[in-house]
């Protein structure tokens, strides 16, 4: 029979180590509250200083290199005051990769929309990805909740109740990231830099955050309604 809920998917054998549940695991790879605050300060910088040198126009001073320069080196510091506590790095090296990609498009074009360019890019791959793999029937939230909270079990692909429910979600987290797309894009063009970054905070972790949790709560609900399914009398 199915477990009851995702604590019990992932259920160890005797004298094997629990694993943490899938909200546990999610939050360890974002880095826990410390990871999504210290994810988003790099990009803060990069507006605020974007923005307040592009203000008082300040002569001699390139106003992309030096928000870059501001937004790599809060980057780096953090990464490198975790490293002297031994601390983990995993999200403080994440958010070094990131902010580097966008520093080396908007130095090579000098226009500080482009540190936002790869950001829109990923987030339009992530969709596009999704939608597709609801139109072969195998939704990436159902293979991820496989991997973080299933044990790696596919049975959910043999359970239509189970299989639709990660079907919907899988679109809902598409439709995330294609709003995220539809708001950055016109933003982009009309060269709206500031607004551009105000948009890149507001859109990142609050609606993932909240998305997550309706995706657990939504799963386990209809691993439960699927368990009654089996569970009926024929």
């Amino acid at each position: 029979m199915t477990p009851k809920g995702a604590a019990d998917v992932a259920t160890p054998e005797a004298g094997d180590e629990a694993l943490p549940s899938f909200s546990e695991q999610v939050s360890q790879q974002l880095g826990g509250v410390r990871g999504l605050i210290e994810s988003g300060i790099p990009v803060l910088v990069f507006v605020i200083v974007n923005a307040a040198l592009g203000h008082w126009r300040v002569h001699g001073v390139s106003t992309v290199k030096a928000a870059v320069a501001a937004a790599v080196a809060s980057a780096v510091a953090m990464a490198a005051y975790r490293l002297a506590r031994k601390e983990s790095v995993r999200s403080a090296v994440n958010g070094v990769f990131g902010v580097f990609i966008g520093a080396g498009l908007a130095l090579r074009s000098g226009d500080a929309r482009d540190f936002y360019l790869p950001g829109i890019l990923f987030s339009l791959a992530y969709a596009v990805a999704m939608l597709v793999s609801v139109a072969v029937r195998r939704p990436i939230v159902g293979w991820i909740w496989s991997v973080v909270a299933g044990g790696g079990t596919n049975d959910w692909r043999d359970k239509p109740h189970l299989l639709r429910t990660f079907n919907w979600l899988t679109m809902a987290w598409a439709a995330i990231y294609l709003a995220k797309v539809a708001v950055q894009v016109p933003l982009y063009l009309a060269h709206q830099t500031d607004a551009l970054g105000v948009a890149r905070l507001a859109l990142g972790y609050p609606p993932y955050l909240l998305l997550i949790a309706f995706t657990v709560w939504a799963v386990r609900r209809s691993i439960q309604r699927a368990d009654q399914i089996e569970a009926a009398p024929v």
